[in-house]
């Protein structure tokens, strides 16, 4: 790392805290040539591999961008879809792998949406998986139904 002021390659580190949302640090650092001290944000990079084969950083943003779309008209919040957009981030970052495919983070939606709202799962669904005809939104819902009779009443 390069002090901000000097330029001298030769810093210390004077103190590491992880970021709330646990995927950056802050270090404070202490050029030893100087003495100035500064921050940096050091943060991992998740990148996506789209069906061009072109590749991008993640945007969380995106993901609550298209969700939205599902669900209008439908009452669900903000923080909802925020919640979603983080939950779907962590799933694709626990897998431990820089690079994920665009249609992981399509398949990473589907079971947070579902959980939210079933109506926005559905529209959502039918164009990820390209529902064609009234067969597939039947077996989509039959699998809803099934699901909901496996999960235990409150």
């Amino acid at each position: 790392m390069h002090c901000p002021y000097c330029q001298n390659a030769d810093t210390k580190v004077i103190d590491t805290r992880i970021s709330e949302d646990g995927y950056s640090i802050r270090r404070r650092r202490q050029c030893l040539n100087c003495g100035h001290r500064f921050t940096t944000v050091e943060t991992t990079l998740l990148l996506v591999r789209k069906r061009t084969g072109e590749v991008e950083p993640f945007n969380r943003g995106k993901v609550i961008a298209g969700v939205r779309k599902a669900c209008q008209g439908r009452p669900i919040r903000e923080e909802d879809l925020k919640m979603l957009g983080q939950r779907v981030e962590e799933d694709l970052r626990a897998r431990g792998l820089a690079q994920v495919e665009s249609d992981e983070i399509g398949k990473a939606i589907l079971r947070p949406l579902r959980d939210l709202d079933e109506v926005a799962y559905m529209r959502f669904a039918s164009v990820y998986q390209n529902f064609e005809d009234l067969n597939d939104f039947q077996n989509a819902i039959n699998d809803l139904r099934a699901a909901a009779a496996d999960e235990p009443q409150q």
